[in-house]
Formats: structure tokens, sequence, C-alpha cells
């Protein structure tokens, strides 16, 4: 038997997936992040459930010293300190099965929406213009996608992808990484030098801030087309406004921003978020590629799974 207690809204389905694996749960999405330490001390939980209303860390793990597991309703977990849940002796679970095709449909969207012009297009006709030359569009067909990262969403945005006759290069650091009927794994050299659109889908670390900077931006051999659903913390803003404004990027889709509270923005955020809203050739969009009705419910039922398997092999 395991307690669990759930500090974030989830899906009504959770108590029933809970139930039938044997995990009795403390529903507080009302807890606020700073009384989360004195709910821990309060109770034997051996679980801890959360989306990203905090950051686990190894002060936060210190009042749940009888704490198991970290169930991560999501697949980002760049808001959970994994040296010091290692330290601690609890293992984390998170869910990127749960969203990754809605995150694979949505960077189609976006694609869609750069390519075609269509939100522009929306935009004017609602304003009584209609502007057909202007708003011509390129097709996906034909083109060289890059991947940076091929984990989960990669492939889920590939395997979209091979309806549109358009050759798809990956590139991941990590050698454990296998290729598929859908993408063609290469060295980032290579894909810089072939690629016409370049998506992000790796998950944010230390290692990984800015890792699309300036020099990786202008290392492409032509001006590209730019998609970003991973984390907004992965890309260099100030680069990715320099590229915009010299030509080596063509358009960019913005699902995340390095800043997301967007009322907290500094005066040099504000200014590079002003430019991209003032854009044309930029689409933005708030944190919603994973996002749907399909996944917030398919997120318990993975967390569910793994959870039951953890409990089964008793770690």
């Amino acid at each position: 038997m395991s307690l669990c207690l759930v500090i974030d809204e989830m899906h009504p389905s959770l108590p029933e997936y809970m139930q039938e694996i044997g995990v009795t749960l403390h529903y507080r999405p009302d807890l606020k992040a700073a009384d989360v330490p004195a709910a821990l001390a309060a109770h034997p939980y051996d679980g801890l459930m959360v989306r990203s209303k905090l950051r686990v860390t190894a002060e936060l793990l210190a009042h749940g010293p009888q704490l198991r597991y970290v169930a991560r309703a999501g697949a980002g977990v760049d808001n959970i300190d994994e040296e010091a849940m290692a330290a601690a002796g609890v293992t984390l679970l998170n869910a990127p099965e749960g969203n990754r095709d809605a995150v694979g449909e949505y960077a189609v969207g976006l694609l869609l929406a750069l390519f075609r012009n269509i939100v522009r297009a929306d935009q004017e006709v609602r304003a009584g213009l209609w502007r057909r030359e202007a708003n011509r569009g390129e097709e996906i067909g034909g083109k060289t996608i890059g991947l940076l990262g091929y984990g989960h969403m990669g492939r889920a945005f590939a395997r979209r992808l091979s309806a549109f006759n358009c050759t798809v290069l990956a590139y991941d650091h990590d050698p454990a990484v296998l290729p598929d009927a859908y993408a063609t794994l290469v060295g980032l050299a290579e894909l810089q030098d072939r690629a016409e659109v370049f998506s992000l889908h790796i998950p944010y670390s230390a290692a990984n801030h800015h890792f699309v900077n300036e020099t990786l931006l202008q290392g492409f051999r032509q001006p590209i087309w730019l998609l970003n659903t991973a984390r907004g913390e992965v890309l260099d803003h100030k680069a990715l406004v320099q590229s915009l404004q010299n030509g080596q990027v063509r358009g960019a889709a913005l699902d995340v921003l390095d800043n997301e509270k967007l009322v907290t923005l500094t005066p040099e955020q504000q200014t590079r978020f002003n430019y991209l809203m003032s854009t044309p050739n930029v689409v933005l969009s708030p944190h919603i590629g994973g996002w749907t009705f399909q996944s917030y419910r398919r997120i318990n039922e993975v967390l569910a799974a793994k959870l039951q398997e953890f409990l089964k092999v008793g770690r």
C-alpha cells in the first residue's frame, strides 16, 4: 500500500487509476508551494505527485524522509533536482508517453501555420483584407526537417511528418538513441548543412541552457525556419531575435519562452518579446503543445502503469 500526496490539479480519472493499483491519495491541489514541506512532514507519505507548482529540491525531500518516489504528471523534469533525488534514494517517475502525440500533432500545426501564413491571413480577413498573393506559402513536401533531440517528442513529430513526403534528419547526443523508419540520425554538423527547418525537442537541463545559441544558428548553411515545443531556456532568445533580424531565421514558431510569466519580464526580455509579438513571421502560443483533453487523461494512465511496476518490484 502506498500513500501519495498530490499537490497539483490532475484529470478526474486519477483516483480510479490509483485505487486499482493500491495507492491512497491525499489530493491537495489547494496547497501553496510554501506549504508542501509541512504537509510532507505531517504524514508518512511514500509518494509525491507534482506538475510544476514547485521545485523538488534536497531541502524539500528532507521534509519527507520516508518518500520513495516522486511522480511528475508530464514530460519535463526541469523542476526536479535529479541529483538530490538520487542522493535521497527517491525514484523519479514521469510520463512523456502521455503527451507525446499531442506535441507531435501540435508541432505539425505550428509548421503549417508558419509555412502557410495561417495566423496572419486570419487576422487580415478579420480586418477586411483579402490578400492572396501576399500570403502565398511554402509546402512541407520536399523540405528537409532537422530535429534536435530524438526522444518521445521528436519521434512523435517525425512519425507525423512521414505523410508529407519530406526528409527528416535527427541529432541526439545520446549514443543509445536508435534510428527508426521516420528519421535518419546524423551528426549536428550534417544537420546544420542540410536542414531547412530546425525543430527543438530536447529537455531543459543546466547542460542544455542556451544550447541553441548564436553560434549554432549561424552555423546553418542556409536560412532556416525554427520551431520550439520543448523548453524556452534551451534557446537563446537574444540570438533568435538577432537571427530573425539578419534573415538567418526565416520565421519562428514558439510554444515556449525563456520566461513564461509575462508580468515578470525583465526590461531586456520585454524588448525581445515586443519584437517577437510585432513580427509577422513569428507564431506564439502559451505552452499548449501537450495540452489536450486526451493527453490530460493519458498522463494518468502512464503514471499508473509506471507506478504499478515500481511498487511491484518493491524498490
